[in-house]
């Protein structure tokens, strides 16, 4: 098997929903990072790319007929390059990264880009269309998240809970506190804080430009979603999605746009192109769970990683979860037995102090935790996920 590495890495900021990019086109905004991984990397042969694998979560308005593809194009890609988009929801970008890996481990390539783009602001409104002739019925669906199309079987036999009500479901049955979440969410806001002034971040945001009506354009490049709070403040929110509940506003993650971008390879094309390593990928692995509790998926997903790689939880000096809700990013931790309040959990903030564009999220932990262990910040990196409908992810990578 050829070992694959990430030899770069580059994201957009993070906008809030109907925020600083909310005008911003779906597969325009996906083309931005790929358009950086481009101008970085001078010496690379761009026609050498074997695939763009792209992730994205809706695929029902902008980012429909591979947005991968689309975007590769749109970035100045060569037309010879093709691109293909995958789906596993919150987990799709970091699906991508593994893909992108499993090609180069089996020998099926040699360079590719990974990623993942999301605007959930510019989700569409869908309409089915008509089950019997000349029906008089009319629904109307918003796909920025969540479900619709609802299969009657599905509901009757696992629910079709919303996201916030599957965080009480974790909350409830693994005992996680009101207190505990608005805890874990503060810290989260104060260390995206601290890595946005130390000029962390910075390393990897490429600024988007967007044309303004009157003329001229506005560069933004920093996230959009943190926000200066407190544990009081966090106290005082309403938890809407259940009577006596604790998932609120504050210790959840946020409807986002973003996208981003990874270049992955193998040691014969970093040595052709010029590239350099920021860490080698392990593995990754995927698994289901009842999609009443989706946020504890993580769990399984990381115990199998670690098995195939003979790892245990504690061994990764550096851990990315992905804060869909600090109920089950909460839940995983203690199921793992790992600390809630070490400096190797997140060490930058997360989802929610971030956001949380689906496709783009799995990309933008994988390739931070990369950063991270380019920095030095011991040898094992792991970047893990809850997926929608029942599923966790998880990536394992090594420093070099």
């Amino acid at each position: 098997m050829t070992d694959a590495f990430i030899c770069d890495y580059v994201r957009t900021p993070i906008g809030r929903f109907g925020g600083a990019l909310s005008m911003v086109r779906t597969d325009d905004l996906g083309a931005v990072p790929i358009k950086a991984l481009m101008e970085r990397n001078p010496d690379v042969d761009w026609e050498a790319v074997d695939d763009v694998i792209y992730g994205c979560a809706n695929q029902a308005g902008e980012d429909n007929r591979n947005v991968a593809r689309m975007c590769g194009l749109l970035a100045g890609l060569p037309a010879a390059v093709p691109g293909i988009t995958v789906n596993r929801l919150c987990g799709s970008g970091m699906n991508a990264v593994i893909d992108a890996a499993r090609a180069i481990a089996s020998g099926d390539a040699d360079l590719m880009i990974a990623g993942g783009v999301e605007s959930m602001s510019r989700a569409p409104f869908v309409i089915p269309k008509a089950d019997t002739a000349f029906s008089r019925k009319a629904e109307i669906f918003d796909t920025t998240i969540g479900w619709r199309f609802v299969n009657p079987v599905l509901k009757s036999q696992y629910g079709i809970d919303s996201m916030p009500e599957t965080a009480e479901n974790v909350a409830k049955e693994w005992q996680v506190s009101r207190q505990d979440q608005d805890a874990f969410a503060l810290k989260s806001q104060q260390k995206a804080a601290e890595a946005q002034d130390s000029g962390r971040f910075a390393r990897e945001i490429s600024a988007v430009s967007i044309p303004q009506r009157k003329g001229g354009t506005v560069s933004v490049d920093r996230d959009e979603h943190p926000r200066s709070t407190s544990l009081d403040r966090l106290a005082a929110l309403k938890a809407p999605f259940r009577e006596n509940g604790c998932v609120t506003a504050g210790n959840a993650s946020g409807v986002n746009d973003g996208a981003a971008a990874l270049i992955v390879a193998s040691e014969k094309a970093m040595q052709r192109h010029g590239l350099k390593p920021m860490a080698r990928v392990l593995g990754g692995a995927a698994a289901g769970v009842a999609p009443r509790v989706m946020g504890i998926g993580p769990v399984p997903a990381i115990r199998q990683l670690c098995y195939r790689q003979k790892l245990v939880p504690a061994d990764f000096s550096v851990v990315e979860l992905n804060e869909a809700f600090a109920a089950q990013a909460l839940a995983v931790l203690r199921e793992l037995e790992l600390d809630s309040a070490s400096p190797q959990i997140n060490p930058n903030g997360g989802a929610i102090a971030l956001g949380h564009p689906l496709g783009m999220s799995g990309a933008r932990i994988t390739g931070s935790a990369a950063l991270d262990l380019e920095s030095g910040s011991g040898s094992y990196a792991l970047a893990a996920m809850c997926v929608g409908v029942g599923q966790g992810i998880a990536i394992g990578l090594e420093r070099v």
